[in-house]
């Protein structure tokens, strides 16, 4: 098993000193769509790149990690929306995806409706597997693209600018994100603890008698 992990993630770095921000884009679209293609590798060698060669730039490798997110999203969805939860589960485990991370999705999706989509894009996992709920309930294309847009920024953004910023210690870069995961499930907490009280703040003031 981790010969086969050091091959798929050889062939992925490969990749991107290849073809720079078509490979970035082609492979974030790819783990957005749900394959298991880990942006957690992906966008810190992308950063690395940059400090090693100087040929691509940060905002540009970011610029490219976003495009790939929001496309790879826009196929999660398309197969939501037309193939529906049964053939999803019928086939979702040839991809690695299980019944318990669809459900979790659903579940938010279900709770905090088409802004899940922006929320959970912070969120280990279901990052990637958020898109499938909002084809399945018909989610408005035009807002669900914006959300996924925004939402995969910070994610490309942090990952590519930590390898930017580690350097030569690139390799690194798993075993400290394996630790920040916790970090990042914290931030995604709190925020959506001051979303909901914002909304409740909104609802009661406007449900005040006016005068």
């Amino acid at each position: 098993m981790v010969g086969l992990i050091e091959f798929g993630t050889t062939l992925i770095l490969d990749w991107i000193s290849q073809y720079g921000y078509w490979g970035i884009i082609l492979l974030m679209a790819l783990e957005s769509a749900t394959l298991p293609v880990p942006s957690e590798i992906v966008m810190p060698f992308a950063g690395f790149l940059v400090w090693e060669q100087g040929v691509m730039s940060l905002p540009g490798v970011i610029l490219a990690g976003t495009i790939g997110c929001t496309l790879g999203s826009i196929a999660a969805y398309a197969v939501g929306y037309y193939a529906g939860r049964p053939l999803i589960l019928r086939y979702g485990k040839y991809v690695l995806l299980s019944e318990r991370h669809l459900v979790q999705a659903e579940r938010w999706f279900a709770r905090y409706g088409g802004k899940a989509t922006l929320i959970a894009r912070l969120l280990p996992i279901i990052r990637t597997v958020i898109s499938l709920p909002a084809g399945i309930s018909k989610m408005r294309f035009k807002p669900f693209v914006l959300y996924s847009f925004v939402g995969s920024l910070p994610w490309t953004a942090l990952l590519a600018y930590v390898g930017f910023w580690l350097g030569p210690n690139w390799r690194e870069i798993g075993s400290v994100f394996r630790g920040m995961d916790i970090l990042v499930v914290v931030g995604a907490v709190a925020l959506i603890i001051w979303y909901v009280h914002a909304v409740r703040k909104r609802s009661s003031k406007s449900e005040e008698p006016h005068a």
